[in-house]
């Protein structure tokens, strides 16, 4: 999922839920749209990127610049790579950005660090210079596979691309990390223990502890703004037939993250709660500037699986709040650290086809 580590390739769920192929099933016309009329949070809105898929854009801690991964083959991206780019201050000011992962391998998963002056990532490099198998969905019954790479590991670099260091190495699947607000500590998934579950490391150290154990998947954790929370996406299969085909999955380094829900705890991982219970594929959270409020993505309301929109919500699982609404793909929400702007990914406004691209709004309360 890009960060569904989909972090890991989000691109195929993204293009199953995009307006494109929503027109060829249903023969309705698609009207791209940049901003529409019920989404009220939304003001200023501004197309970042144009063509490819672009998704997991998210904040340097100055609020200026944006670090997201791409896929475009025609620009010669066989799979995402990670780029940054500073966020324009004047309308009409164009959006320019540049690469700065080794541009091989598959890589995902990228945050700044607090200096402004690097970032984290995960990557495949190290095993092999090619875009790693995607998995054959055909032979799980067309179910949303997602790889969990053995050859994803965290890497530091500065902003032009030199890796400056190498911040796990286990011979599992490291990925999906976050910063904590003072820049101290890294959240990440890994299966290196037998499950995907989460872990925090202190960088200056390397010292590290597993503050997750419950079978099935656990990943796309972020601190909250203040620091004493944590917020992920967890699936937790409960049936004897659920169980064993989880297991049977990641036996093959897999895993089918269709059905997910948001989970809150406190920083060290206790006190750890279940917020939403829709079904489906409820993920992409994170805590709002208030540290109270969340944001995330679901497909929810629909029984076919899409479109994704975001939501607020409490954290005590009240206030249900709709608060986008693209017919095809709207996640990856992140709030600036200043608490001025919201840039998410979204399908809208990609001339039919199944582009997926980076867009940031100021937000209204």
């Amino acid at each position: 999922m890009k960060k569904l580590a989909l972090g890991l390739s989000v691109i195929g769920f993204l293009a199953l839920s995009s307006n494109a192929l929503l027109a060829q099933q249903h023969g309705t016309p698609v009207a791209d749209t940049l901003h529409y009329p019920e989404e009220t949070h939304f003001k200023n809105i501004q197309q970042l990127t144009f063509g490819g898929d672009n998704a997991e854009a998210y904040w340097s801690y100055d609020s200026k610049w944006l670090v997201f991964q791409r896929t475009s083959p025609k620009n010669g991206i066989a799979c995402d790579q990670i780029f940054i780019g500073k966020v324009p201050e004047k309308a009409g000011e164009k959006f320019e950005y540049k690469m700065v992962s080794t541009g091989k391998g598959r890589t995902t998963c990228a945050f700044f660090t607090k200096d402004n002056k690097h970032i984290i990532y995960a990557s495949t490099h190290l095993g092999a210079d090619t875009c790693p198998p995607t998995p054959d969905r055909a032979k799980y019954g067309n179910k949303y596979i997602w790889p969990l790479y053995p050859s994803y590991d965290i890497f530091m670099a500065d902003l032009n691309g030199k890796i400056v260091k190498q911040l796990t190495n286990s011979k599992g699947y490291d990925a999906e990390a976050t910063l904590s607000p003072d820049g101290k500590k890294m959240i990440y998934t890994s299966d290196k223990d037998g499950d995907i579950e989460l872990y925090i490391m202190d960088l200056a150290t390397g010292r590290e502890q597993r503050i997750t154990n419950a079978p099935g998947y656990d990943g796309g954790a972020w601190f909250s703004p203040d620091g004493k929370k944590i917020i992920w996406r967890a699936s937790r299969p409960k049936t004897d037939a659920e169980v064993k085909e989880y297991k049977e999955l990641l036996a093959e380094h897999l895993v089918a993250p269709t059905n997910m829900e948001v989970w809150v705890a406190n920083a060290d991982g206790s006190n750890a709660r279940q917020v939403t219970s829709y079904g489906q594929a409820n993920w992409a959270p994170s805590y709002m500037p208030d540290s109270k409020r969340i944001i995330f993505a679901s497909n929810h309301e629909y029984k076919r699986g899409f479109p994704f929109n975001m939501y607020t919500i409490n954290e005590d699982g009240t206030n249900l709040q709709k608060v986008s609404r693209d017919k095809g793909f709207d996640a990856f929400p992140m709030f600036s650290p200043d608490g001025k702007k919201i840039v998410f990914a979204s399908n809208r406004n990609n001339g039919g086809t199944r582009d997926t691209n980076v867009f940031v709004a100021e937000w209204v309360e």
